[in-house]
């Protein structure tokens, strides 16, 4: 209900902004370090280092509404603690994502050549492949461990961060939080665990428009 209530606000903003009079639109690429939090004390988490590729849409002047679509690969490294004195366990976690970022900003400083902006909003991630790679250990207990199946299809992220316009050129830099539990109804030694998806995102955009 809640993440319906936010498409709606967010579709009323794009409408209202496509009467605006500035437009943009143009490829961009971008880096990602991704991360999967995770709820067990036991389990400890890494980060990932990806690329991103997308396009994106701007309408507005001094408000803006900002709309993309990305390719990206999200997940993290989960490792596990050593039993019977066997290396401890590690998975490499890679969920290949399709996200539907949509963005409010504001041109706080906006001048002919460069424009500095700072602007807020949720993302969409459609997961289309889930891989996990297990190493270390027994393998006879890798089947207590997450198993592709139990990671969600569709994550929210809500995100915020700054940008800046040189030229053609747009620049923005933006931390995603994870809104929703990707990891469904999976248990660890007896206990509920949660993992949400969380990124850092730098892109370089090109304005063709």
């Amino acid at each position: 209900m809640i993440m319906k209530k936010i498409a709606v606000f967010f579709i009323a903003v794009l409408l209202s902004g496509t009467m605006m009079a500035q437009f943009h639109i143009g490829p961009q690429v971008g880096y990602t370090a991704s991360n999967l939090s995770i709820s067990a004390d036991s389990i400890t988490n890494g980060l990932r280092n990806n690329f991103l590729v997308g396009v994106f849409m701007r309408f507005g002047k001094k408000i803006y509404v900002e709309p993309q679509a990305n390719w990206l690969t999200q997940g993290s490294i989960f490792k596990y603690p050593s039993i019977n004195n066997l290396s401890p366990i590690e998975q490499t976690i890679k969920l290949n994502t399709i996200q539907v970022p949509l963005n409010v900003g504001w041109r706080i400083i906006n001048l002919k050549v460069v424009n500095i902006r700072i602007f807020a909003g949720v993302a969409a991630n459609f997961v289309m492949n889930t891989s996990i790679s297990t190493s270390g250990g027994d393998s006879n207990n890798y089947d207590v461990l997450p198993k592709e199946s139990d990671f969600s299809k569709v994550q929210w992220q809500w995100y915020a961060g700054v940008g800046v316009d040189v030229l053609m050129f747009a620049l923005n830099v933006s931390y995603m939080g994870g809104i929703n539990n990707i990891l469904g109804d999976f248990s660890y030694n007896g206990n509920s665990i949660t993992s949400k998806s969380n990124l850092f995102v730098v892109t370089l955009g090109w304005k063709i428009l």
